[in-house]
C-alpha cells in the first residue's frame, strides 16, 4: 500500500508529538506519587487487600473524571461507534490488575524506590509491541533506530543496576529480594502488554476516556478474583477488608491519584506511540525515588556504595528513556503509522476519515452526543460521599514520614495536572 500524508497532517502531527510529550511527563509525576500509599504493605496488611483497595479507587475514578470531562451521552456514543474494542478495554484491565498485585509484592520485598524502575521495563515490552504490531519505528531511519536501542539498552543495564543494589538493602530476608525483583519484572511484563489494547483502540478512533471506563471492569473483576482466590473465598475476603478499615482511604486515594497519571498516559500513547510514551511516563522512577527515599526514609539501610549504586542505576534508566521519547517520528514511520491505522479501519469496517479526525485530536463524535444528564451529578456525589465516608474512621499508620518533603512532593503533583490539562484540552477538547 502506498499512503502519502499531506504536509498540514505532518505539521499536526508533530504539534501533537509535543503535547504527548507533555502529557508522558505528567503521567509520570502522578503515576509516581499514586504509589507511596503502598508502603502500608509494611504494616502488615495483606499484598491483596492493599491492591483491591487502589483498583476500588481506580473504579470510581474511571468513571467519575470521564464523566466530568466529556458527560456521559460522548462515552456512550463512542463505545456505540466502536463496540469491537470493549473486549480489548477489559483485557487490559486484566493485565493491569495481575501486574499492579505483583508491584504490591515488590515493594513489600525490596522497597518502592527498587521496585519502580524495575517494574519500568515495561518500556521494552511495550517497545517491541509498537513495533511488531503497529509499525512504529518502521522507516525511522538510522538516527531513530540508534536513539531507540541506545534507550533501550541503557534502561536494562540501569534496571541490572538497581538489582545487584538490592544486594545491598538491610533487613531482607534470604530469597526476599528475590521474589520481589522478579515480582518487579513481572510486573513489567504485564503493564507493557497491557498497552497493545491501548494502541490498538486509538488508532480505531477511540477516546482514551472511553477507553478507560470500560478497563475498568476487567481490572476490577480480575482483582477480586485473585484477592478471593489467595485469601480463601469471598467471606475472608470481605473480613479482610474490614478489618482493614482503618487504612483503606490511602490506597483508594492513591487508586484513584494512579487513572489521573493513568489518563494522561493513555493520551500520550495515543499522540506520540507507546515505544515513545511508554518510556517518557516512565520517569515516575524519579518519583518513586524521591517518595521511597525522602519521605519513607527508604535508603537509609544502604550503604554508600548501594546508594551510589541506586541513583547510577535510575540515571542511566532515565537517559535511556530519554533517548527514546525524543527520537521525534520522521515522516516515513508516520506513513506506516497510517498504514496501521488504514489497516485497523479495514478490518472493523471503520471510516477513515472520521478515524483520521479523532487521531489528529478532532472527534467528531463530540458534536453527536447528547448533553449533560441529571445522573452525572449523582455520579459525582457518590464518588465524593465515598471518600467521606472513608475518610472518616482512617487512622495513622505506623510509618515513619518526613512531612515537610511530602507537603513538597504533594505541590510538585498538582501543577502539571493543571499545566498539561490545559494544554490537553486548548489542542484537542480531551479528545
Amino acid at each position: 500500500m502506498n499512503v502519502k500524508l499531506s504536509a498540514a497532517s505532518v505539521r499536526s502531527t508533530l504539534s501533537l508529538h509535543k503535547l504527548g510529550v507533555f502529557c508522558a511527563l505528567a503521567a509520570a509525576v502522578w503515576l509516581g506519587s499514586a504509589e507511596a500509599p503502598t508502603k502500608l504493605v509494611n504494616s502488615g496488611y495483606s499484598p491483596f487487600i492493599i491492591s483491591m483497595g487502589m483498583v476500588m479507587g481506580a473504579f470510581v475514578a474511571r468513571w467519575t473524571v470521564p464523566t466530568m470531562l466529556k458527560g456521559t451521552g460522548f462515552l456512550f456514543t463512542d463505545l456505540r461507534d466502536k463496540p469491537h474494542l470493549i473486549v480489548w478495554a477489559i483485557l487490559a484491565g486484566m493485565l493491569w490488575a495481575v501486574g499492579n498485585t505483583l508491584t504490591i509484592f515488590a515493594v513489600r520485598n525490596v522497597g518502592l524506590a527498587i521496585a519502580f524502575p524495575l517494574w519500568n521495563t515495561n518500556s521494552i515490552v511495550g517497545l517491541f509491541w509498537g513495533w511488531l504490531l503497529f509499525k512504529e519505528l518502521h522507516g525511522s531511519g538510522i538516527k531513530g533506530w540508534g536513539r531507540v536501542l541506545g534507550g533501550a539498552c541503557a534502561i536494562v543495564g540501569g534496571a541490572t543496576i538497581l538489582a545487584v543494589a538490592t544486594a545491598e538493602q538491610s533487613g531482607n530476608a534470604p530469597g526476599k529480594a528475590a521474589i520481589g525483583i522478579l515480582a518487579a519484572v513481572g510486573a513489567g511484563f504485564m503493564f507493557g502488554t497491557m498497552y497493545v489494547p491501548y494502541r490498538k483502540a486509538y488508532i480505531s478512533g477511540m477516546n482514551p476516556l472511553s477507553f478507560v471506563t470500560i478497563f475498568t471492569f476487567g481490572e476490577l473483576s480480575t482483582v477480586t478474583l485473585l484477592t478471593a482466590i489467595n485469601l480463601g473465598g469471598t467471606g475472608r475476603m470481605f473480613a479482610e477488608l474490614h478489618l482493614a478499615r482503618t487504612m483503606l482511604f490511602w490506597p483508594f486515594l492513591g487508586g484513584f491519584c494512579w487513572v489521573i497519571g493513568d489518563l494522561f498516559q493513555n493520551f500520550a500513547a495515543k499522540y506520540i506511540g507507546i515505544g515513545r510514551g511508554i518510556p517518557l511516563s516512565n520517569t515516575n522512577q524519579l518519583w518513586g525515588l524521591a517518595w521511597g527515599a525522602l519521605v519513607f526514609g527508604e535508603l537509609a539501610g544502604l550503604g554508600h556504595g548501594g546508594k551510589l549504586l541506586v541513583f547510577l542505576g535510575s540515571g542511566i534508566m532515565i537517559l535511556g528513556a530519554v533517548a527514546i521519547s525524543t527520537a521525534a517520528p520522521a515522516d516515513s514511520e508516520l506513513v506506516n503509522w497510517k498504514a496501521a491505522m488504514d489497516r485497523e479501519c479495514e478490518r472493523y469496517g471503520l471510516d477513515k476519515e472520521q478515524v483520521a479526525a479523532v487521531v489528529a485530536g478532532d472527534d467528531p463524535l463530540s458534536g453527536q452526543a447528547n448533553g449533560r444528564s441529571w445522573w452525572e451529578i449523582l455520579i459525582m456525589c457518590v464518588a465524593f460521599g465515598i471518600f467521606i465516608w472513608l475518610a472518616f474512621g482512617t487512622r495513622a499508620q505506623q510509618i515513619a514520614v518526613n512531612f515537610p518533603w511530602m507537603i513538597v512532593l504533594i505541590l510538585c503533583t498538582i501543577v502539571p495536572l493543571g499545566v498539561c490539562g490545559t494544554l490537553l484540552y486548548r489542542r484537542t477538547r480531551f479528545s
